[in-house]
């Protein structure tokens, strides 16, 4: 097994922190060329050509760019907004980690972007003395991560771990382009076209390999690949959990984030939203069987955590990106870290009523806004109804932080997604393979041998547009099969986010950050890996040979394969 106790990934603090200052007016040019050959402005080009095409800029695109690029290739990489990261920075869901991420589970890539958080924080900001010499800072000391920080700060860390191939060229990342459509004959992609959100510009991309890196798997059926939505049936996978009849459209919920911080004494109620009434009466069943309203810390567990930015405890820490106590401020310092910073997703503001899969644009907008609506309500209700523990009502000293989001109301740039189209895989990780549960006599997840990764979480599934309360079930650690990762029949197209052969269920604990980053990142290694040895993805699985030569790659790049024996 690959050591992990440097996860620097051969870069030093020191130097770091100079690639950081040095190329970050880089992040945002054009490069000229790529690996030799002219690239043509995007104003007035209509084809650009790479080695690898991802659609996609979230955690998974990002890894695989940096992968591909760092094995020689040249990568494009688009973005629907202004800001790659995917979940980490434009949804704003600190990373949801297993429970050993300081030393093993992660990739050593992934856990050299942790060092280079933490890295920025002791560099640009005020941190107490005691802060800074933690080796495991925790910025925000909330009790969802081991690293919770602010999204922008995650971005820059990002940024700079691509720029040097953005400046040489090798990687070109277009921002505000979505696919619209797909040149495919058979069973391979030719070009997909990517259209500029602002301007409508149209440009063809075309590559040997393409990546699905979006956050719904939107390059699925638009190159018509196969692929699986929602939840399925006992029939299809077996699973004890499965439903009887399988639901496509029984997805998990998303969440519209955003940012607040506390400040004692002030006010700083938003207007009423016309809708509040609505959504603050509104009553959803829950575990234990009895209905509850949904802006309400009503059900037993989450009185049990409570809810108190005051005392600074129970939700308030939960995804806190800030804990004000960690920094030494004088009266002329940066004023953000004055106050704790806390990014509110929660189970309240989980959008289970309509899904963003298969639906017309004008849909998902309706949904998105909605979402967004709900956000609103429980913002309000947190600042006017909310019980307190000194028996009166609401925090009118909560206040968005739209600095924190890079939004001009402080809430996240993209809907925080749960769950996506999932291809139709070679092979498909189902719960009897990684849950406790289904495994009651195995001291382990099922064994892969053609691992790519490992990853672990809970199969935590939050509630579903069918009304599905959720699950949280046990799992063992687990690996990540390349079977997983391929089509069962397009040869040239592979998953780089959520959207690999997983089901309903286990895209519950194979949706977090470390795992979606090792998805992307095995996928960009794959990539080169066929070009160099002219062969097909799927003859990697097949051929005995080459896995092993494969896998062998992977190790040394700081992928591990597996997970230490129990005992």
């Amino acid at each position: 097994m690959t050591s992990h106790q440097k996860c620097t990934d051969g870069v030093g603090r020191r130097d770091f922190l100079k690639r950081l200052a040095v190329v970050a007016p880089l992040m945002w040019a054009a490069p000229a060329c790529v690996a030799g050959r002219p690239h043509r402005s995007p104003a007035a080009a209509d084809e650009l050509v790479a080695d690898l095409v991802i659609i996609g800029g979230g955690l998974g695109g990002c890894a695989a760019a940096l992968a591909a690029a760092r094995r020689g290739l040249r990568v494009i990489m688009t973005e629907e907004t202004d800001w790659i990261g995917g979940q980490l920075t434009q949804q704003a869901v600190p990373p949801d980690e297993n429970a050993w991420i300081e030393t093993i589970g992660g990739t050593r890539s992934y856990l050299a972007l942790r060092t280079g958080i933490r890295d920025y924080y002791r560099a640009q900001t005020p941190l107490t003395a005691r802060a800074m010499a933690n080796p495991r800072l925790n910025p925000g000391n909330c009790w969802v991560s081991r690293i919770g920080c602010e999204p922008r700060v995650a971005l820059t860390v990002l940024e700079a771990m691509l720029a040097p191939y953005v400046a040489s060229g090798q990687l070109r990342i277009l921002r505000h382009y979505t696919a619209v459509a797909a040149s495919v004959d058979r069973d391979r992609v030719h070009a997909v076209r990517v259209r500029q959100r602002n301007t409508g510009h149209d440009i063809e991309l075309r590559a040997p390999y393409f990546a699905d890196a979006t956050e719904l798997g939107d390059l699925l059926p638009l190159t018509r690949t196969e692929y699986v939505t929602g939840a399925e049936s006992v029939a299809q996978t077996g699973e004890p959990h499965a439903m009887r009849t399988a639901e496509p459209d029984n997805v998990q919920a998303f969440t519209m984030c955003f940012a607040l911080e506390h400040r004692s004494g002030e006010q700083h109620v938003i207007d009423r939203p016309s809708d509040y009434a609505s959504w603050r009466d509104l009553a959803i069943p829950a575990a234990d069987g009895v209905t509850y309203r949904l802006l309400s810390f009503d059900e037993p567990a989450n009185q049990r955590i409570g809810f108190d930015p005051e005392r600074r405890t129970g939700y308030w820490s939960y995804r806190r990106v800030i804990d004000r106590d960690l920094f030494a401020l004088q009266p002329a310092d940066d004023a953000r870290y004055r106050h704790d910073v806390s990014i509110v997703n929660w189970g309240q503001n989980d959008y289970s009523f309509g899904s963003l899969i298969d639906v017309s644009a004008a849909t998902a907008q309706q949904h998105v806004a909605r979402a967004k609506a709900q956000s609103m309500s429980l913002l309000y209700w947190l600042q006017t109804e909310a019980p307190r523990p000194d028996g009166g009502a609401g925090w009118p000293g909560l206040r968005l932080r739209p600095d924190v989001m890079g939004t001009d109301d402080g809430f996240a740039k993209y809907p925080y997604i749960r769950e996506s189209r999932r291809i139709a895989a070679e092979f498909t990780v189902c719960e009897q393979h990684v849950t406790t549960e289904s495994r009651p006599d195995a001291t382990r997840a099922a064994d892969f041998p053609d691992s790519v990764g490992i990853g672990h979480y809970s199969m935590d599934l939050h509630r579903t547009t069918r009304g599905d309360y959720g699950r949280y079930g046990a799992t063992f650690p687990f690996q990540i099969p390349l079977g997983a990762l391929l089509p069962q029949r397009v040869e040239n197209l592979l998953p780089a986010c959520k959207n690999l052969g997983v089901t309903h269920l286990t895209n519950g604990c194979y949706r977090l950050h470390p795992i979606e980053w090792n998805i992307g990142e095995s996928v960009g290694n794959l990539v080169a890996f066929c070009l160099a040895k002219r062969c097909a993805p799927r003859a990697v699985r097949q051929q005995a040979k080459l896995l092993q030569d494969f896998q062998r790659e992977l190790a040394r790049v700081g992928v591990p394969l597996q997970w230490p024996l129990p005992g």
